[in-house]
């Protein structure tokens, strides 16, 4: 298995098992004397954990974060972070009568055909569990992108075909969906309901919004900032889709309609997603996920064991009925991990001091850091630049 790290300046490396002893991460390449704080960090932790409403996994977990190194009185040394996380209520015997048995919608019939074998404790590596660590990560990337006016939310747009027409990002934390349209809410828990009783589940649409990223993150060819959102968060075992901007809607779409017109002031449209050619362009970046339905169901499936046999398969026990809710962190942090990989990027990009201006609209100079009110837009020619590790603060 080498495929366990993740970025390439802001980089991260998960361990652990849904049903092992503990969980954890360790972050390299972050920059010396930057504030972290643990708190926040818990914050982020209690909008992932299980066991935190009636639509979710029963599962109980705390989740409280073991700070193991690279942090000194709330900052970091530029030495590797470790986050460590125990798993206090695995029950790997509830999986005992799947040992030799393939779920259908899981990852145990191609891990097995991979490798040979597979943990079959609920997924281990596979489950939606491992996702914790890259939560614990995302917050602290989420802490370092706010230092630069970077925002990220997330939230429930559809679940099981209910879409949400109003978004009122107040009313987001305010229901265990974490969906902005308060109206559609009910429904939504209606259909989640009416699955589960059926030993069924449902999916959903996830939909981020990333602010404040200025003009001129992003690597292309092969290093472009919808790239690289994409695969993030494609590798998110539940997600099926990405689609950024307007997405499909641009294929049935006129270019006189999709092309988002550039007037003195900025763009008049966001149809692009708030990127172009790779490279964020100022606007607000937007990203929506297809979850697809939570694959252990207690309703009876066919499958094979692991001689090939015939048999049918129940997975009962603590699974959530819809995915979506708790992904929305996952989603977040993912992106945060993303964004901060591209801002440390462009730190290393020798921008020309002259030649080139964009009037009154967004732009980044990246020798250039706040020195506390999270400003990190200008307008006019880019200033001379000088060595932009010089001014970390």
């Amino acid at each position: 298995m080498s495929y366990n790290t993740f970025g390439r300046h802001f980089r991260i490396t998960t361990f652990g098992e849904s049903h092992g002893p503990a969980l954890g991460v360790v972050i390299d390449g972050i920059p010396p004397n930057l504030a972290v704080d643990p708190g926040n960090i818990r914050k982020w932790m209690d909008r992932r954990r299980p066991g935190g409403s009636t639509v979710s996994s029963s599962r109980r977990e705390r989740d409280g974060i073991q700070v193991l190194s690279g942090m000194l009185d709330g900052r970091t040394t530029g030495a590797p972070i470790c986050l460590l996380l125990f798993n206090e209520d695995a029950r790997p015997q509830d999986y005992d009568h799947l040992k030799r048995v393939f779920r259908p919608g899981h990852a145990d019939f191609t891990w097995q055909g991979k490798y040979g074998l597979r943990d079959w404790r609920g997924g281990g590596r596979s489950s939606g569990r491992e996702t914790a660590a890259r939560v614990a990560a995302g917050a602290v990337a989420g802490q370092l992108l706010a230092g630069q006016g970077v925002g990220i939310l997330g939230h429930v747009v559809e679940i099981a075909g209910i879409r949400a027409r109003n978004f009122d990002p107040r009313v987001i934390g305010t229901n265990p969906l974490c969906c902005a349209d308060a109206s559609a809410v009910g429904r939504m828990e209606e259909a989640i309901e009416t699955a589960r009783a059926a030993g069924d589940s449902v999916g959903g649409v996830v939909e981020l919004r990333a602010s404040g990223v200025p003009l001129g993150w992003g690597d292309p060819v092969f290093g472009k900032l919808d790239a690289m959102l994409a695969g993030a968060l494609m590798g998110i075992g539940a997600v099926k889709a990405v689609e950024i901007g307007d997405g499909f809607r641009a294929a049935r779409a006129r270019g006189s309609q999709n092309n988002d017109a550039i007037l003195p002031g900025g763009f008049a449209s966001n149809h692009c997603g708030g990127i172009l050619g790779g490279i964020s362009n100022g606007e607000t970046i937007v990203v929506r996920l297809a979850v697809k339905p939570t694959p252990s169901i207690a309703r009876e499936q066919q499958t094979v064991d692991l001689a090939g046999l015939p048999v049918t398969v129940s997975v009962r026990g603590r699974h959530d009925p819809c995915i979506a809710p708790r992904l929305v962190p996952v989603a977040e942090a993912m992106c945060a991990l993303v964004l901060a990989d591209a801002w440390l990027g462009q730190l290393m990009v020798a921008v020309p001091s002259e030649g080139f201006s964009t009037g009154g609209m967004s732009r980044v100079d990246p020798c250039e850091f706040p020195s506390g009110n999270g400003s990190h837009r200008r307008s006019g020619p880019f200033l001379r630049q000088a060595h932009p590790r010089n001014h970390l603060k």
